[in-house]
Order: structure tokens, then sequence, then C-alpha cells
């Protein structure tokens, strides 16, 4: 890997020997503090978040568990999402920005070091790709888990918002633009496409690729537009036709618009793209953009709530959300006379396409649409951290779930409520709040060549593309 050449050796050396982040539990870190404050504020919900990715970061490795307190595995989309939040913690003065600084090289230069290979094991990734989950201990395979092809995307953002942040010329932050550049230099997004010209979404050494691809309107417009911008491996000029053949318009709850019914779907590519006013062939041909779209989502899943066809409890115009989260069982059953299946962790959402709800609301629904309905996210977080400050709320802010309707366990009798956060859940929370207030990870990737190039090759026209803004 030519890109890294100078001093190489020195630099493992110096980082080998400085200290390796703190265990929050028993070093007495945000999770080990009481007395905090239960007052909602934006600033708060924000640096609470921020503590989960700085926090709990793996000592060693530094990278971002899947969950906690529960301790299984890291994923690589949430140290995609805990490089661009330290980014918002440098801005907000949480941390220095030498600080940020620091812990963003050292997981850089984690991700660059671990193995890569076609190996079914002692591997992390294989062709500039990485496993969906790693082990805590080595940042390796956890088990036989698939190389994730959008997974990695989200891990790519991150790396590329950290290369655009840190444009210092000292030694720490011109490093870190050179590993960004070698992370994502790397990756064979060709590679992983299939006979039908589209990414899979992921592979097995031991049985090759999924049979699922990636195409229709869902997170995965942040991948196509990295695998486009690629000067190394990208994918050819119609990727992004053939992403969108599958593409449904369609009214639900009073919106016309591209339908995707989990919110998650709406968010994750908006933490990096500011879509506002620019516009792919699509959009041109139906006067809309991706961001008026997400709000036309975001309004509907709130319509819906508020409707409340099953009648589950605490739905309303401050308590709604229904996305990708944690659940309370997997049971079906009656509730008012009435079939329900209730799930553990599923991709709840409603839409045109389907509706799938077993009265379970995410935080993260909201905390993660805050730029599209400003109005109506924040009113619904600061209910819910009002109402179920006690059960909800804890030290990282939000945790990731709550379900006011499951009683069906006699220890819990006013509901279920999730005892853990999740890393691919606070990040929306945290970036898109950020965006909202100072526009930081928009600007940034405006500057950032590859996602440009990216939109240019899908054939995004307009606004700051258009005016050749490059962010602040």
């Amino acid at each position: 890997m030519h890109y890294l050449t100078t001093g190489l050796l020195l630099l493992l050396v110096v980082l080998a020997c400085q200290r390796p982040p703190s265990d929050p539990a028993s070093e007495g870190g945000s999770a080990g503090r009481v007395g905090m404050d239960r007052a909602f504020s934006v600033d708060e919900l924000q640096r609470r978040t921020f503590n989960y990715f700085w926090e709990t970061a793996l000592p060693g490795n530094y990278q971002i568990p899947d969950r906690w307190p529960t301790r299984r595995f890291s994923s690589i989309a949430a140290t995609g999402f805990g490089l661009s939040a330290y980014l918002v913690g440098s801005e907000r003065g949480y941390v220095s920005r030498e600080a940020a600084a620091e812990r963003t090289l050292l997981t850089l230069e984690k991700l660059w070091s671990l193995p890569q290979g076609d190996a079914p094991g002692g591997v992390a990734g294989y062709k500039g790709l990485f496993y969906h989950f790693l082990t805590n201990d080595e940042a390796l395979r956890y088990k036989n888990v698939e190389l994730s092809t959008i997974d990695s995307g989200l891990l790519m953002a991150g790396v590329l918002s950290a290369q655009s942040y840190f444009a210092d010329n000292n030694s720490t932050e011109t490093r870190i633009r050179a590993l960004a550049d070698s992370l994502y230099r790397r990756v064979e997004w060709d590679w992983a496409l299939n006979a039908a010209g589209r990414l899979s979404m992921g592979w097995h050494p031991e049985k090759g690729y999924i049979p699922a691809d990636w195409n229709g309107y869902n997170e995965a417009m942040i991948l196509l537009v990295l695998a486009l911008g690629s000067p190394t491996h990208p994918v050819p000029d119609n990727a992004w036709e053939k992403w969108t053949e599958d593409y449904e318009w369609a009214e639900f709850q009073g919106q016309e618009h591209l339908n995707f019914s989990p919110l998650f779907g709406h968010q994750y590519s908006h933490m990096y793209i500011d879509f506002r006013g620019i516009q792919d062939a699509y959009m041109r041909s139906h006067g809309s953009d991706y961001f008026q779209n997400s709000r036309k989502a975001t309004l509907a899943n709130r319509a819906y709530c508020m409707e409340n066809p099953r009648g589950f409890v605490g739905y309303g115009p401050l308590e709604w959300g229904l996305t990708a989260c944690d659940g309370p069982a997997s049971l079906d059953t009656l509730y008012r006379g009435q079939p329900v299946r209730f799930f553990t962790y599923r991709a709840r959402g409603a839409s045109a396409l389907h509706v799938v709800d077993d009265g379970t609301i995410a935080p993260t629904a909201a905390g993660g649409s805050v730029p599209f309905a400003p109005a109506e996210t924040l009113a619904a977080l600061e209910h819910m951290w009002t109402t179920h400050y006690d059960s909800l709320v804890g030290p990282y802010g939000f945790k990731d779930a709550y379900n006011l309707s499951y009683t069906y366990d006699a220890t819990r009798p006013g509901g279920w409520f999730d005892v853990d956060y999740l890393g691919i859940d606070q990040g929306p929370i945290l970036i898109q709040i950020e965006n909202h207030r100072s526009e930081l990870l928009w600007n940034l990737m405006k500057k950032n060549p590859y996602i440009r190039r990216g939109l240019e090759r899908a054939g995004f026209t307009g606004g700051w593309l258009a005016e050749g803004n490059t962010g602040r």
C-alpha cells in the first residue's frame, strides 16, 4: 500500500504506548456518574450521546461496540458514526480538537493495520471492505458474519468526514488525511458487483456473494455515491440507474413520496450528504429532492402513529417513531382481542409498501429526522425524555427503544424499556441534530472531492453542486 510510507514504524511505536480509552463502567466515565441533569435540552442530549462513542470505544482497538452495556462485538457502521461523532464533540467543546484528532488517528491506524484476506477467520475484512461485526478483543471477524457492503460504506463515510475535518498541517492531522485516503482507495467496490450490475449486500468466504443486492430506495444511497466516487475501484456509469429501477413512488398518510418503511432508510445517507436542492433524474421528474422526500416520510410515519390503527399505548403527536430497533420479545399473542406479533430486534416501519408495527417506539426515529421536521421531532424527543426519563434515559442519552403496550411480563407491568444503547441508533441522533444546528457534516462532505464526484456521476445537478459550494 504505497500511500503510507514515511515514519510508519515510529508512529506505530508511539501510538502503542498511548493510553487506550477507559472503561466507562470502571473508571468514572458518564456511566459511573450520578445526579445528572434531568431537564431536556438539545445540548444535553447531544453531549450524552457523544459520550456513548467517546467512552465505550473498545480499549486497544478503538472500535465502537454494537451495543452497551451488553457486550458482544463491535460494529463497523457504528465505528464510522463514531469517527463523525468525534468531530461533533470537537466543535461543541465536549473534547478538545487535539483529543478528537488523537482518537481519530488511533482508530484509523487500527483499521488500516487489521488483516485483510479471503480466509474465513483471523481477518477483519477483504478487498478493503470489512465484516459487519468484529470481535471485541482483536477486532477480527465475529463468528460467520458477512462482509458487509453497506456497513463498510457507512464506515467509509465516517472515514471521509474525518479526512475533510482535520485539515490542519500538523503531523497528526496530515496523517489522518493520508490514512483516510488510503482506507477509501483500498475498497474494491467494483468487486462487489453481481451479474445484474448491482452491488451485492455482502459476501461470505464459505459460500460467496449474498443473493440479495442493493436496488430500490433505502439507506444505501451513500454506498452508491461512495462506489461511484472511487478513483481506484469505481462501479460503472449506469450503477445509479440500476439502483433507481425499482423505486416506488406512492401516497401514504397524505404524503406522496418515494416510499421505504423504516425511517433509518430516510436518514443514514442524509447524515453525510445535504440533498437540499440537488436532484438526480428521478427526483427531477417528480419535482422533488431527497431531503423533501425524507421530510414527507417522517411526517407520514408520525401521522400513522397518530392514527394508531392497532390501538397501541402512548402513540400520539408527541410519541411516535417506527424504525429498526430492539424490541420486547418474540411472541405471538392477542392484544385487545386481535392477534399481534411482538418482535425483538426488527426493522419496524410504515409506508405504502408495508407496515411492521408492534407498539415499539425508537427515539432514533425522531432524533435522526430532526433536520426534516424540527418542530415535530424535537417536541417528541422532549416529551419522551421528560415523560419516561427514569426508564428510557441514561448517561448516554436515550436507550434504544420502548413498548408501553407490552405488559405480558409480570415484572414489567408498565411496559418494556430497553436496557441497551445501540451505536447505529445513537449516531443518527447526534449527527442529525448537529446538521440541523450547524450543518457540520453536510458542509464537510461538500468539500470532499470523492463525494462530489460520486454525486455528479449519479447525475445529480443543481443546488450547491451547481453553485460550486464546497462548504464552510
